[in-house]
């Protein structure tokens, strides 16, 4: 029983630490437990081993973990590529091992042995294809027909050159500081993938989040299915009820049968968790990014939102107040005016709020535009081709 609840705990924890690393700057958690974890996990927990290298090996040994930091973070490299595929593989194995001997099942068809593993190849598949295609690279030879595909809004994109490339920088695009090369209709450089998500890949990227979270919940509806199975061919609802007088209640046989599954398939059920709490995660994120390509913005472009919104916010209410300023200056110098009553001063409006910045996105042309431009990118296109050729 003690092992049953160490299996319990772990898991709780387990979910606590991804929920509060993946989740924990999102504005539900401010101020909460989570965000504290994931400040610990993301910033806090690294400084204080930095200090500790330092302390115990001084100079040499923090120069080393910053090398080490760089070659990890600020260059491409295949490490998250590996613990992807390292996860894929050992998670399908340890499915496979512990499962496979119930298929076919009471519930499950033989056929399911097979379609396990063609859906983790098209996962394998696309995963290669996010990786290694081309994001949609910014070159002196492509960079004309990419200021004509994507034209400057003026607000958050104007005319400029990029100071690394030194060719002029379309809208939407960005120069990777970790690829070296400027991508257009950036979103971001993923670290899972080794590559910048950009306008040619983007549909890869949102076509792999898609089919991992249908994988994950193809496979914890599966090992659902084999328990229940279980339950089904050895009659364990018949026994607590007929041999062991448990009343024939959800509530009553509920807790002996989760005691029986935790005894005899923990392996099963903490796959099955671990499958459930990364489908939630993948479903957050693919409907955030889904979000995004319906409307036509990218990761990149809600950060320069907010910050012209913010900065654009603060000059008009300095100009309200300014203007608030101004007129009660002229209200006090104003003689015989009758005093405006307190009750009536009270519930007037602030010209504060009607401080409001509107986001105009010239790049949002319509549901079926916008879906349309990420399945068939204007790199692709005919068009974009034909003029290439002639600039050439």
């Amino acid at each position: 029983m003690a092992g049953q609840w160490v299996l319990v705990c772990h898991g709780l924890i387990t979910l606590l630490v991804l929920v509060s690393f993946l989740c924990g700057q999102w504005p539900i958690f401010q101020g909460t437990f989570i965000e504290r974890i994931h400040v610990f996990l993301t910033f806090g927990a690294y400084d204080y081993f930095l200090r500790f290298v330092g302390a115990v090996f001084g100079s040499k040994g923090t120069n080393a973990i910053l090398s080490v930091e760089y070659f990890c973070c600020d260059r491409p490299n295949p490490i998250l590529q590996i613990i992807y595929l390292a996860i894929l593989g050992g998670t399908y194995y340890f499915v496979a091992k512990s499962s496979f001997s119930y298929i076919p099942g009471y519930y499950l068809s033989g056929v399911h042995r097979h379609t396990s593993l063609l859906a983790v190849g098209i996962g394998v598949l696309l995963f290669l294809l996010t990786s290694f295609s081309d994001p949609g690279t910014v070159k002196a030879e492509n960079v004309s027909q990419y200021i004509s595909a994507y034209p400057y809004d003026n607000v958050i994109y104007s005319e400029k050159e990029c100071s690394t490339c030194k060719i002029p920088k379309p809208a939407r695009s960005k120069h990777c500081s970790i690829c070296d090369r400027c991508v257009a209709r950036f979103d971001h450089h993923c670290g899972w993938m080794n590559n910048c998500i950009g306008e040619r890949n983007t549909g890869y990227f949102m076509a792999f989040l898609l089919w991992h979270f249908l994988l994950c919940i193809y496979g914890a509806v599966t090992i659902g299915l084999i328990l229940a199975g279980r339950l089904k061919e050895l009659r364990v609802i018949y026994i607590l009820t007929v041999y062991y007088g448990v009343e024939n209640s959800f509530l009553s046989l509920a807790p002996h049968v989760v005691q029986w599954l935790l005894a005899s398939y923990n392996t099963q059920i903490l796959l099955m968790v671990f499958l459930a709490i990364v489908s939630l995660l993948l479903a957050g994120f693919f409907s955030y990014h889904a979000k995004l390509c319906l409307t036509n913005t990218t990761t990149n472009e809600t950060f320069k939102w907010q910050e012209y919104i913010s900065w654009q916010g603060k000059i008009n209410e300095a100009k309200a107040s300014a203007a608030a300023l101004k007129a009660s200056i002229n209200g006090m110098s104003t003689e015989g005016k009758p005093p405006e009553s307190k009750c009536r001063a009270f519930f007037r409006k602030s010209p504060l709020e009607d401080v409001q910045v509107v986001k105009n996105n010239i790049y949002d042309k319509g549901f079926f535009h916008n879906l349309h431009e990420i399945i068939f990118p204007p790199s692709m296109r005919s068009s974009f081709l034909q003029s290439k050729s002639k600039s050439g």
